[in-house]
């Protein structure tokens, strides 16, 4: 007999182990929850599983120098090398290297793949000890939360009491977030880049989209789709298609396509790929199904619909941060319209109501949201300034200074 419940997801307070994910992707993998399982936000208790991870750098005697680098959505624990599945460079190698912003001959940068994910962690596609075949949909729901609980106990097993940074964009900024509320005494300073301390109704409404696009394909099979040999590819690749239109302004898509034409001189009054956006956003969303499970997309896109860390904290921002050591730096773009800097400024104002210590920059570019992704000089630079900074207040703090 299993502990599921007839609609398929597991019972409240059910003890779920995840058999140990078997693959050959670069990296790093520890078994966690074996001793102690992680109760997750829903109840439900998760152990053991498996958390994957990539480091770059080296870790000082004192273990002072970590960052913790926070993924997106459809991000991973790839940060700065070839990516095994698509043999393109890493999500952040812009950022994160030797000699780079976030300089690995300095820093020992951590990455860890999502709860729920599809590069390692545990997550849907994982096996299910009780019944033999992935769990699809009976695998718990996860949230922020959860996430960052599964990351703690990674950072603990790596012998790291205090993280000097906890830094990410988007997903990986509520992420941070979580990190600086909940822990921290583990944390001296945190970047949430183009995030937000709630998911939007709008935001919701786009993950709605690409969830419905996913379940409307005849091969998602409820979910169990790895047991019938066939892969929701199509609908994975509209969710796609659909999400990456929010992560780009505009006037980024016009200067990049405007109205051109993609491989002809008129249009063929039909409905193949006349425009070059069009075939854009469809390369965009075949790559992506190479690399990306659907039900992973569910999962992590709910986890942050059910993000909003005011009411974590009896509908208080201010609460979320109250007594804080936390040194806060939050960058914002004028361009993105998916996490507007309007959501970054409701956070800068909690933090200033618990005089908590906190830098905010908005920087100019039409990249939208994804501008973090790119080649945005004044972000790496504004980056630069505050690791800096911080590095030098947290070496006086070591060394028995003023916090």
């Amino acid at each position: 007999m299993t502990n599921h419940e007839p609609n398929g997801t597991q019972a409240s307070g059910a003890l779920i182990a995840v058999a140990p994910t078997v693959n050959n992707l670069p990296g790093q993998q520890i078994v966690l929850g074996e001793d102690e399982p992680l109760r997750l936000a829903s109840g439900q208790m998760l152990g053991p599983f498996t958390a994957a991870f990539q480091t770059y750098g080296r870790l000082n005697a004192d273990k002072s120098n970590a960052i913790l680098v926070c993924h997106a959505l459809t991000g991973d624990q790839y940060v700065a090398e070839t990516h095994p599945v698509t043999g393109k460079d890493g999500w952040w190698a812009s950022v994160v290297g030797p000699g780079r912003t976030i300089d690995t001959d300095k820093y020992f940068v951590i990455c860890i793949n999502v709860l729920g994910g599809c590069m390692g962690t545990a997550g849907p596609k994982d096996i299910d000890p009780k019944t033999g075949v992935p769990f699809g949909l009976n695998f718990p729901v996860i949230t922020i939360t959860d996430m960052v609980a599964a990351q703690k106990h990674v950072v603990e097993h790596l012998g790291i009491k205090r993280l000097f940074a906890v830094i990410g964009g988007s997903m990986g900024a509520m992420q941070t977030l979580e990190w600086a509320s909940r822990y921290p005494e583990m944390v001296f300073c945190a970047i949430p880049i183009a995030g937000a301390a709630r998911h939007s109704a709008q935001n919701i409404a786009f993950h709605e989209v690409g969830r419905q696009a996913i379940m409307a394909d005849p091969n998602w099979c409820g979910g169990a789709y790895y047991n019938e040999n066939v892969d929701p590819e199509r609908g994975l690749a509209v969710a796609r298609m659909a999400a990456h239109i929010t992560y780009l302004s505009d006037s980024a898509l016009h200067r990049k396509f405007g109205r051109n034409l993609q491989d002809r001189v008129e249009i063929t009054f039909g409905f193949d790929a006349d425009f070059q956006i069009e075939s854009y956003l469809r390369h965009q969303g075949r790559a992506f199904v190479e690399r990306f499970d659907a039900n992973s997309y569910l999962y992590i896109t709910r986890a942050m619909d059910y993000f909003d860390l005011a009411a974590e904290h009896d509908g208080s921002l201010p609460n979320a941060f109250e007594g804080s050591p936390v040194r806060f730096c939050l960058i914002s773009f004028t361009s993105d319209w998916l996490f507007p800097t309007s959501e970054s400024r409701q956070i800068v104002h909690a933090l200033n109501a618990v005089a908590a210590s906190v830098s905010f920059v908005e920087i100019e570019t039409d990249s939208g949201h994804d501008a973090f992704l790119l080649e945005e000089p004044e972000f790496f630079r504004i980056l630069s300034g505050f690791l800096g900074g911080a590095a030098d207040q947290y070496t006086q703090l070591q060394d028995g200074g003023a916090a």
